[in-house]
């Protein structure tokens, strides 16, 4: 059925998120409280609310977006191409340029997104911090009423799962196992906030979040058993 997909009706995407001040001592004081409850079933006894605001980019009420990388397919010519582009900076910015992006390129029935873990992570984090600063969701994160197969996500991480609900595979070990070239990552995720906060490198956040998104493609092709994409293949725009 996935070699049924058009790649070209495909949106591959991923997200980079921080917490939404550098420390825990920098919110206020309901801020903290609130985080001590939202974080107490995760962390361990021994570690406090403030020990563990490292983490608090994972969720959507105490993070946001500092990066959305997209890819998708053009097969107009008689060359595969996988086109990467990036929206980064300003959440507010990030997360119009993505609306209009849908809006104006992705927004018909036969458009579909995808991400690793996206149905638990990438699309609901995205609609969160959309709601959250006053923007009106796009259709294709507009999830309301929508019956399960109406939904236009893909998610490579379900996919893998063949049914397996308590399975959970990382995108670096799902690429390995399948045979994918490891790209040349100078961090991974949990460097993103001190990369942002600490060193204000927001070029290098921006192409680790570029990278998963060709490792996202690359995963899709061997699920359908088809050629991994080249170096020459991919171009950034």
């Amino acid at each position: 059925m996935i070699k049924k997909i058009p790649l070209e009706h495909v949106l591959f995407l991923d997200i980079e998120t921080v917490p939404q001040k550098p420390e825990f001592s920098d919110l206020d004081e309901t801020s903290q409280a609130l985080w001590e409850q939202k974080s107490a079933y995760q962390r361990k006894d021994e570690m406090t609310a403030a020990e563990f605001y490292d983490r608090a980019g994972i969720w959507a009420e105490f993070g946001k977006i500092v990066c959305i990388s997209v890819g998708f397919f053009a097969l107009k010519t008689s060359q595969r191409a996988f086109r990467v582009t990036s929206f980064y900076g300003d959440e507010v910015k990030i997360l119009k340029q993505f609306k209009e992006l849908l809006m104006n390129h992705f927004n018909q029935a036969k458009h579909l997104l995808c991400a690793h873990n996206g149905k638990e992570f990438d699309f609901p984090y995205i609609a969160r911090r959309m709601i959250i600063n006053g923007l009106e969701l796009p259709y294709k994160l507009d999830l309301f009423g929508k019956k399960p197969w109406e939904v236009p996500h893909l998610d490579t991480m379900e996919l893998w799962k063949f049914g397996d609900y308590k399975h959970y595979t990382s995108l670096k070990l799902l690429a390995h196992v399948l045979g994918i070239p490891s790209p040349k990552e100078d961090m991974d995720g949990s460097m993103v906030k001190d990369v942002f906060y600490g060193e204000h490198d927001l070029d290098r956040i921006v192409t680790y979040c570029e990278l998963d998104v060709v490792t996202t493609a690359q995963v899709f092709l061997r699920l359908r058993n088809e050629d991994l994409l080249v170096d020459e293949e991919i171009k950034k725009v």
